[in-house]
């Protein structure tokens, strides 16, 4: 085992989306873990579905390194403290390598999140498509940002031993090593939706099948003695681990996080802060479970994916009844996205908790970007005038009714209020890191035993 600052790591990234950044870093996480590695998991940015994935493979919590919602500062010490006993790290990038918030610069790209964590880059090229000019692509990559440090290429999608061979004699003089070779070859059964991959939690028997079918790709392709040896070279990390802070003494009221198919958007590091701040983390599924787990004192309703599951989660009128009975109780509710939809009166028509005077429905436009928002008034989870940073992403309008005010003001792409806050209740469309403000949630269990 390694000290968390000293643990050997990889970036996997990519010149754009779709190049097979998944396929190979999940791969890799499940080839490496079946020697007998314990390897630590990551993902660059918010994406919760392919670190579902990640933790099918490694048998440990995938987590997000997110610049844009932590703060660059926090990148580093939130990887050591996912790293800690580790033997190895693989670390997936997002987009093109450096493809970052918008209008920020490098801000939350993968080029910065490698090169905080001093950390060598591998670059899957699809090279389905071209044979020599793959020399330029890898050199023009290598050669942007001389603080990002290309350690070897993954060719994926090659067509025949030709191909190949073309491949390996145009990347020669690049100087950056080729240590894998993906043939093309049916896509791995990783089906996806509106929002992208279908999560772990609605096909686990199926996700276990794909991620094997990964690691074999893997395993038979790329030169796992060679990778393990450049994840070695990257630098020490000159920075602590990230530890959520502790209170002690008090009661430990209990916090119901809903999870199941429906709800499985959510940070490790979330539940670990309640933990921390002196809550009993209860989770518990909506689609099965008929009340809310047993002395429950404040509710976590992250994201997901209810308008896939209304049907069933309508037919659920005694959970509906029991999470309704609670808000109007005032005691703290907090829901982001999928957990603001459950909230309303309605979702396309079926009847939800009716904790909220709005009505939810499904939306042809995509609504996807980083936001930088500040907390209009006081709530459970913050005091007025909190600044945070949050993401958006979901194909749902919510069309408000009367009397809740706003949760947050957003200042771009466009200023506008968003959200809800009605008594207990902190309802938003923002998901937000509260390792970033670890406030957030020692202040919401407080409001557990109070409330």
């Amino acid at each position: 085992m390694n000290p968390s600052s000293s643990v050997p790591r990889l970036v996997v990234a990519a010149p754009s989306s779709g190049s097979g950044k998944t396929t190979v870093a999940t791969g890799l996480m499940a080839a490496f873990a079946a020697r007998g590695l314990a390897v630590s998991p990551h993902k660059v940015g918010p994406d919760y579905i392919d670190p579902g994935y990640h933790t099918l493979a490694t048998g440990r919590p995938g987590r997000n390194l997110d610049a844009y919602l932590c703060g660059p500062e926090l990148v580093g010490p939130l990887f050591a403290h996912g790293a800690r006993g580790c033997d190895l790290a693989v670390v997936e990038g997002v987009m093109g390598l450096y493809d970052g918030a918008a209008g920020e610069g490098e801000l939350a790209s993968t080029a910065q999140v490698a090169k905080v964590l001093r950390a060598p880059v591998v670059l899957v090229v699809d090279a389905s498509s071209q044979s020599r000019s793959v020399a330029a692509l890898v050199h023009g990559f290598a050669s942007w940002d001389p603080g990002v440090r290309i350690g070897g290429v993954i060719l994926n999608k090659v067509g025949s031993d030709r191909h190949e061979a073309l491949l390996r004699e145009a990347l020669d003089a690049s100087g950056v090593p080729v240590l894998g070779v993906l043939r093309r070859a049916p896509q791995v059964d990783t089906p996806s939706r509106h929002l992208g991959l279908v999560p772990v939690a609605e096909r686990r028997g199926a996700a276990v099948e794909a991620v094997a079918a990964m690691a074999a790709q893997v395993e038979a392709g790329c030169d796992l003695e060679a990778l393990a040896g450049l994840a070695r070279s990257a630098g020490p990390l000159a920075c602590g681990e990230w530890e959520p802070p502790v209170v002690s003494g008090g009661t430990r009221p209990v916090v119901a996080v809903a999870g199941g198919a429906a709800f499985t958007f959510s940070y490790a590091e979330h539940a670990e802060l309640l933990t921390a701040a002196g809550a009993e983390v209860v989770t518990f599924d909506p689609l099965r479970d008929e009340a809310l787990p047993e002395g429950t004192a404040g509710l976590v309703i992250g994201g997901g994916f209810p308008e896939v599951y209304a049907g069933e989660l309508s037919a659920n009128e005694p959970l509906r009844r029991a999470v309704g009975e609670l808000a109007r109780s005032g005691a703290p509710v907090a829901a982001e996205c999928a957990g603001l939809l459950y909230l309303c009166r309605e979702l396309d028509g079926r009847p939800m908790c009716g904790v909220l005077d709005a009505s939810a429905r499904m939306s042809e436009r995509l609504t996807l970007g980083y936001r930088d928002a500040v907390a209009v008034g006081d709530s459970v989870l913050a005091p007025a005038g909190t600044r945070m940073r949050g993401h958006e992403f979901h194909r749902t309008v919510v069309e408000p009714g009367a009397g809740a005010a706003p949760a947050w003001g957003v200042r771009a792409p466009e200023r506008r209020v968003e959200g809800f806050v009605q008594r207990g209740v902190h309802a938003s469309y923002l998901h937000t890191h509260w390792a970033s403000e670890p406030g957030v949630a020692r202040r919401f269990v407080e409001r557990c035993r109070t409330s």
